[in-house]
């Protein structure tokens, strides 16, 4: 009887019907593309938001490091959950080139050769940091190691100074010469003056190791002035650390601490704003519930 129905169907009907069902299908697909769905912990979403192909990393910080690592294509989303009490860093490898074994090395953000993470990344690299506690976070962006990526921090429905960490520009468009690091003639990545230098008044170190001894470089201040949210030398997190409760953190790689960025997971669509991070929820079953109201209605006035 239902393939004698579809039979006395217009053609115009039965497509239309056939663009809804994929429009549903896509919708379904997209909330729930690369979603890892523990429910325990705090959720981060990493974000995609640059023209290439990035390799995220992530380290639980303890006696053995233990480290992740994986394939983020342009504009695609994926989360990590992790529990309370959890510590560790999150940032991007660029310009990779890995085996179907997952052998393989990278232009910035090493860590190790493998696409699993087998240690902290080498500079230089912009990093996410995070200490997950009961009451409250703590989170930053540390310049500290160096800068290949621009990030942002957003916490999603938070409670306390829950501020976007972050830069506002491309550090790499300002980077001294004598730090920049080039591929091709093109500037990949920023040394910190530290590494570059290797000197206790640029490492905090000996005579410098305090906070009052150790103040901003010039290469410092360079840092600041496009990442005025971040942490541009070893003393400087006092001031770029942020102390938050929220039950998930958007990590977006290659945005701006002033730019809209959503991502879809958990039936809702959530976004980040220049002053806070909102979740709009946006329910799948509404979504299909008013589809097929439509095509209802649009059978009725067919037959």
């Amino acid at each position: 009887m239902a393939q004698n129905l579809l039979l006395l169907m217009p053609l115009s009907v039965l497509i239309l019907m056939n663009i809804t069902i994929a429009a549903v299908e896509f919708i379904y697909d997209f909330g729930h593309a690369g979603q890892n769905t523990s429910t325990n912990g705090k959720r981060f979403t990493l974000v995609n938001n640059c023209e290439d192909t990035i390799w995220p990393g992530i380290i639980t910080k303890g006696d053995n490091y233990h480290g992740e690592g994986f394939t983020l294509k342009p504009g695609q989303t994926t989360t990590y959950n992790a529990s309370v009490g959890w510590s560790g860093r999150i940032w991007a490898r660029t310009g990779c080139n890995f085996d179907k074994n997952g052998t393989g090395k990278c232009q910035t953000g090493s860590c190790g050769t493998s696409l699993n993470c087998t240690g902290p990344s080498n500079p230089p690299n912009s990093i996410a940091e995070f200490t997950l506690g009961a009451d409250a976070d703590f989170y930053d962006l540390s310049l500290v190691d160096g800068y290949n990526l621009p990030i942002a921090i957003s916490p999603i429905n938070g409670v306390g100074n829950c501020s976007i960490a972050g830069c506002d520009g491309d550090l790499r468009q300002n980077c001294s010469s004598d730090l920049a690091v080039k591929s091709n003639g093109k500037v990949i990545a920023c040394r910190s003056a530290c590494d570059v230098f290797n000197a206790d008044e640029y490492c905090c170190r000996g005579a410098f190791a305090d906070p009052e001894a150790c103040q901003p470089s010039n290469y410092s201040r360079s840092f600041k002035q496009v990442c005025p949210a971040a942490s541009s030398y070893a003393f400087d997190n006092r001031a770029s650390i942020i102390t938050c409760s929220a039950s998930e953190y958007i990590v977006t790689f290659c945005a701006s601490r002033n730019q809209s960025v959503c991502s879809y997971h958990d039936n809702k669509l959530v976004c980040n704003t220049s002053n806070n991070s909102t979740a709009h929820s946006q329910d799948l079953g509404g979504w299909i519930q008013m589809i097929s109201l439509t095509l209802l209605f649009i059978l009725k006035m067919k037959f």
